[in-house]
């Protein structure tokens, strides 16, 4: 069986490092491993409209500042299938079959659902279409025969439903999906990046982000201002680094090349963490050290977005033959899928000649 992966973001702004930390940097590492036969990136406007459908301009705009952070992050269209989800009408259909082998009880109980509704306080007035998202994103993972799915933790309930899915339809209708993995960050701290204000959740709505494209001096003063130890008034205080989003960045960005090269006094950041702990180091050392790495992590990508800037045509070429290559994909998908449910009248041969058959008898 080929090895498919299958990801996407939602085009409602730009992308930040938590996007980066939890799937972006490990797409990267992907596509270049040579491991899989074909990679599918997304960008799922058509599921972004389900709670911006009264803004669809929003949606409209941000499909470029999409695209540019993921050619600026190295995701390569020639290794990569770079498509906007709406140009793939086939991702719609398989939605409405897969609909009828989803109860509203099972969504109800998706931990994922319930987290987003609440959030946007969606609890009074639901949109069907945002309810619904779950089984529309198995039919854009199943579209693609995808067997893995580079996402966040927040993400696991999504796939495990998409699974349900799978194994629903195969059972009624005969072997014709493939059921997907779920890949997860290696490293636990990038599974769900905290917002620079010490929320547990870095969010666009929230404006606790650093953004791939934020400027130098922009990355600078977040980073400033960042939620530490509330405790840790005084230099000398002990201070904690369980729950603090400087360590906690430290842990996802941090290597020991980044000590050898902007703060040698260290060996490693464990031995920052225990001099932090014991007391007698300052919470401003620490953010200069992280505001280094994070620059040295972003330089390179705001260099490469610079030069994409400069050929806006061409980044919506790369998403025009994306799109048509992830459409002649779903398409086989989609006639697989209505030859198991034997609704392919028309290309059905035994159906029509049974059916001659019959009539003529009669």
């Amino acid at each position: 069986m080929a090895k498919i992966i299958l990801t996407g973001d939602r085009p409602t702004g730009k992308l930040h490092i938590g996007h980066y930390v939890g799937s972006l940097r490990r797409r990267v590492e992907l596509q270049n491993s040579g491991e899989f036969d074909e990679i599918y990136i997304m960008i799922a406007d058509a599921q972004a409209l389900t709670d911006n459908a009264d803004n669809p301009e929003k949606v409209r705009q941000n499909i470029i500042e999409v695209a540019l952070d993921y050619l600026s992050c190295g995701l390569d269209p020639t290794k990569s299938t770079l498509f906007i989800q709406s140009q793939v009408p086939e991702l719609t259909e398989l939605s409405f079959y897969y609909m009828n082998l989803v109860t509203v009880a099972r969504l109800q109980r998706n931990p994922t659902v319930k987290a987003e509704i609440q959030m946007r306080n969606f609890e009074n007035n639901l949109p069907v279409g945002f309810f619904t998202y779950p089984i529309s994103q198995a039919a854009d993972i199943t579209a693609f025969d995808a067997t893995t799915v580079p996402v966040g933790e927040d993400q696991e309930p999504m796939i495990e439903q998409t699974r349900e899915i799978v194994r629903r339809f195969n059972y009624i209708y005969g072997d014709t999906l493939v059921e997907p993995n779920i890949l997860l960050p290696e490293n636990k701290y990038c599974l769900r990046l905290p917002g620079t204000d010490g929320n547990a959740k870095m969010s666009k709505s929230l404006n606790n982000c650093i953004y791939l494209s934020d400027p130098t001096e922009v990355v600078k003063d977040k980073i400033k201002k960042m939620f530490t130890d509330p405790n840790h008034l005084r230099v000398d205080d002990p201070g904690q680094v369980e729950g603090n989003p400087v360590f906690i960045y430290l842990e996802a960005f941090a290597t020991d090349e980044h000590f050898k090269k902007f703060w040698p006094e260290y060996e490693n950041l464990e031995a920052v963490k225990a001099h932090y702990t014991r007391g007698g180091l300052g919470d401003v050392k620490v953010k200069n050290f992280l505001f280094a790495v994070m620059e040295d992590v972003l330089t390179p990508i705001r260099e490469r977005r610079k030069e994409y800037e400069k050929d806006i045509p061409g980044v919506l070429e790369i998403l025009r033959q994306g799109s048509i290559k992830a459409e002649a994909k779903a398409a086989k998908t989609l006639s697989r899928v209505k030859d198991s449910m034997k609704i392919n009248y028309f290309a059905d041969q035994d159906y029509i000649d049974e059916q001659a058959k019959k009539y003529s008898a009669e």
